[in-house]
């Protein structure tokens, strides 16, 4: 993957849900049949060369109301050329922006100054690896079936097993 270019950035939102409503299964079924087909298609139309998808609500980078308690797939992406993606995403995709480059030349809880050369892009470009990397997992499997959790968290632990960390 490659970095991304702070001033080329975007984010889009796909609305999940309210938070005690919504399984592990819907979580991974909307990843696998909403976020690949839209990332891939992106990708293969040579649209973006970089994203990532974390999930988020109004607290924490949602741009919604405040009456709205949702949680959504926060996905940002860096596009090729300068043009407006709001054409090139399907409907479920709200709220789509451009992203200031100010905002995003930090990431919360990362250490820029550890870097090499201290460049915000490559932590970026890391975070777009892991979404890429849970994309893959979830492709290796077949389509016709739910996936337990059990399943992705034994892919996890090998993923957490090479530094022994816990995360919490």
């Amino acid at each position: 993957m490659e970095k991304p270019n702070l001033n080329r950035m975007w984010e889009t939102f796909i609305k999940i849900g309210l938070p005690d409503s919504v399984s592990f299964g819907r979580l991974i079924h909307m990843i696998r049949f909403k976020i690949h087909p839209m990332i891939y298609r992106l990708k293969d139309d040579g649209i973006i060369n970089w994203y990532c998808f974390l999930i988020h609500d109004r607290n924490s980078g949602v741009p919604t109301s405040r009456d709205d308690n949702n949680i959504y797939f926060h996905i940002r992406f860096t596009l090729k050329k300068d043009i407006d993606p709001k054409d090139s995403l399907p409907d479920y995709c709200v709220m789509t922006t451009r992203i200031e480059s100010e905002r995003v030349k930090a990431i919360s809880g990362i250490n820029k100054s550890l870097l090499k050369n201290e460049e915000i892009e490559e932590a970026w470009r890391i975070i777009g690896e892991q979404s890429e990397w849970l994309l893959n997992l979830l492709n290796i499997h077949k389509e016709d079936v739910d996936l337990p959790p059990q399943q992705i968290a034994q892919f996890l632990h090998f993923y957490s097993n090479i530094t022994q960390l816990a995360v919490r």
